[in-house]
């Protein structure tokens, strides 16, 4: 299983936010948007869709699973794969309610419907 350098890990785990970057496939329009991102205690990266199956970024990296993340001035390539596996799934909610303050915007991230689209991202 393929994981990020150490530097890397640590970047996205104390960056609040990213830029990811998406297409849904070769020659099509890349589209850019902020999300959270988190570092589980396995150093495995998570994301999640805050609009669940119908977001932008989330559909298209189902369509082609490789992007870009921007952080911290770096640009990280990526390849995304499902995280649907309860252990995952719980590991990113974990990581997201110890990085995140209580609120409206981290309840969010925790609906079932944001749940089935945890996506573990992977150095392409």
């Amino acid at each position: 299983m393929s994981r990020f350098d150490l530097a890397t890990i640590k970047l996205l785990d104390r960056e609040r936010t990213v830029r990811i970057e998406t297409s849904a496939g070769p020659g099509r329009e890349v589209h850019r948007t902020p999300i959270w991102i988190v570092v589980d205690d396995a150093a495995r990266v998570l994301v999640r869709s805050v609009r669940g199956r119908r977001g932008r970024w989330y559909r298209e990296l189902v369509a082609n699973p490789t992007g870009t993340l921007e952080a911290g001035g770096k640009r990280i390539p990526f390849r995304a794969v499902p995280a649907n596996d309860d252990e995952r799934i719980e590991a990113c909610s974990s990581a997201f309610r110890a990085k995140y303050r209580p609120g409206a915007s981290l309840d969010s991230m925790l609906q079932p419907h944001t749940l089935e689209t945890t996506l573990e991202l992977r150095p392409s």
